[in-house]
């Protein structure tokens, strides 16, 4: 059966996050009730990572199968027409029926925000982690420097995480400040539940002095929870791609676009 992927972007907030739910909505729900119409059966689609209740996605990649005869462009722009203003397909592509979404998957990307502001924000309450310290970044990023590599991320996973493992290799680890911005990337072959907002949590600790950078070590060492701070909210976690072999030949990302994602609040700042 003919197989299709799909690249989607949502803003978060008003999901009970990825993974359909009975009892809530959720992204996998509405993408998936558009996609009926246009395609005219009930079709299942499986996602590159499940993204938490309020965490957004500016690269989420799915794929699903369908005999019904629709052309790259005529998905993109019959799904949109059938989401919600917050969930958006930005490209279509048909693909070999071997390619899956989550396993071919070779690196994931997010990106964090934080915004200094003393003042309560309005626009980015929900999606930036808003709060008051001034941050040191050069800090951060000695932290986050030591979290590069390949480790054992117990102490950075979520207490229900049920990966059978917590050894995950982070190829990137950025912290950039942008006027009153602070911008967290991070690149791994793959997360473990709540994983980058644990590290965010932490490297906020250690911005605000809270934590000692040279900690770091030990705490990976720990492979215990408990021992970092709590994590940091969903509101400022974007999933912003997800990276394929060449042979797939699935669209990338330009290098400019890719300063600018998520699209959102950095934009007007940063132009």
């Amino acid at each position: 059966m003919p197989r299709a992927c799909l690249c989607v972007e949502y803003d978060g907030t008003g999901y009970h996050g990825w993974q359909y739910q009975h009892h809530s909505r959720s992204v996998q729900q509405v993408l998936q009730t558009a996609l009926a119409k246009v395609l005219n059966h009930t079709v299942e689609v499986v996602c590159a990572g499940r993204t938490d209740t309020g965490v957004h996605a500016s690269g989420q990649i799915v794929h699903f199968d369908s005999p019904s005869d629709r052309t790259e462009r005529g998905l993109v722009l019959g799904t949109n027409a059938n989401l919600p203003m917050d969930v958006s397909v930005r490209w279509a592509r048909l693909v070999v029926p071997e390619f899956h979404a989550r396993f071919d998957a070779v690196e994931r990307r997010y990106r964090y925000l934080i915004l200094e502001s003393r003042a309560r924000s309005a626009l980015y309450a929900a999606r930036a982690w808003c709060q008051s310290d001034t941050l040191d970044t050069a800090a951060m990023q000695h932290a986050a420097d030591m979290l590069i590599g390949e480790h054992d991320f117990s102490t950075f996973r979520a207490a229900g995480c049920q990966a059978k493992h917590a050894v995950r290799s982070v190829r990137q680890l950025r912290v950039v400040r942008c006027d009153h911005w602070i911008v967290v990337d991070i690149a791994a072959n793959a997360f473990l539940q709540h994983m980058v907002r644990n590290i965010v949590g932490y490297l906020w600790h250690v911005g605000s002095g809270r934590s000692d950078a040279d900690r770091t070590p030990e705490l990976l060492a720990a492979r215990d929870r408990t021992k970092a701070p709590v994590a940091a909210p969903a509101c400022g976690l974007y999933l912003t791609e997800v990276r394929y072999p060449e042979h797939f030949d699935l669209p990338q990302l330009h290098a400019e676009e890719e300063q600018l994602l998520p699209l959102s609040p950095l934009i007007p700042l940063i132009a």
